[in-house]
């Protein structure tokens, strides 16, 4: 017992700055958030209006009718990356956890280069690569003779969000690559040793054995690509800007936020109700936390090891 105390005196010390910083910058800004959405401007004072922001976000046709929109497209931009991006990721993972696999770091690193490069250089390059004038997408087309396919993608509306969302897919499919192959090679040998006495090996070794037992980790990497994409600004707002064009066809809730709080052109910031859009924003993703954690992964832990 003498040497317990001071073991669980140390982690309290290590562990008090950290609570105290956690605090400082999440904490107290968030019930700050939470609060200036509770309140609103009459001339030049605050008044308390309880939920009536939340009511006017909702109902009011000059409010509701962007608000919606932009959910609607964060949606469409998750359900982008949970078809593509997380199922090339696993299949990607699969293929580089083969032993028979040669250069497999290299494929590891030149798949994850593109999750460590800056919002602004994937935004600017992939505009310059999909440009109909200087860019180098109808060229390749062209070369293997496909170009009837090309069309200005981020310039049509039915399009634009959908490759944006392929372009995040390509910057960020390492990271559930990466998540998955650690999950593959944590598989314990005399598991995979078993399947292969029973003669189940190859992709139906994956599909029987390996699949079941990473579903924990899949899980986890689907709420990961679900805070994410509902917390997504960055591509969008260098790819399209502010006002998320054409005709608002890429505006999601980050960029809805910035224009509300921040203001933008000739429309002035309104401090409140972007604060009562960054408190629906938190809503939404607290609710699907919790519908994760409590409805989901508490089904795949019978899947683990």
């Amino acid at each position: 017992m003498s040497e317990r105390k001071p073991f669980r005196w140390h982690i309290a010390v290590f562990l008090a700055p950290a609570v105290l910083i956690y605090t400082a910058i999440m904490i107290i800004p968030l019930f700050g958030t939470l609060n200036l959405s509770l309140y609103n401007l009459a001339g030049e004072n605050r008044v308390f209006v309880g939920l009536r922001n939340f009511a006017t976000l909702f109902g009011d046709p000059r409010w509701a009718d962007s608000f919606w929109n932009a959910l609607g497209n964060n949606a469409w931009f998750f359900v982008v990356h949970m078809l593509v991006q997380n199922p090339i990721g696993v299949l990607l993972a699969a293929l580089l956890s083969s032993p028979r696999l040669r250069m497999g770091a290299f494929y590891r690193t030149a798949i994850f280069i593109p999750t460590i490069l800056s919002f602004v250089i994937v935004g600017f390059v992939w505009k310059l690569i999909l440009s109909p004038i200087w860019g180098i997408a109808p060229g390749m087309l062209d070369a293997v003779g496909l170009k009837f396919l090309f069309a200005p993608w981020l310039g049509k509306e039915e399009y634009a969000l959908t490759t944006l969302a392929l372009v995040s897919v390509w910057q960020f499919v390492g990271i559930p690559m990466m998540l998955i192959y650690a999950a593959l090679l944590s598989i314990p040998e005399e598991v995979i040793e078993a399947a292969e006495m029973d003669g189940v090996t190859g992709w139906s070794q994956f599909w029987k054995i390996k699949l079941p037992l990473i579903l924990p980790s899949i899980g986890i990497i689907s709420i990961l690509t679900f805070v994410g994409n509902f917390n997504a600004f960055d591509l969008i707002y260098v790819a399209q800007g502010a006002l998320a064009g054409p005709d608002f066809a890429t505006d999601i809730l980050g960029t809805f936020l910035y224009r509300t709080f921040f203001g933008f052109q000739l429309q002035l910031g309104d401090p409140h109700m972007g604060a009562t859009i960054a408190t629906a924003m938190f809503g939404i993703i607290l609710v699907g936390v919790c519908v994760y954690l409590f409805a989901i992964q508490t089904r795949l832990r019978r899947y683990q090891f």
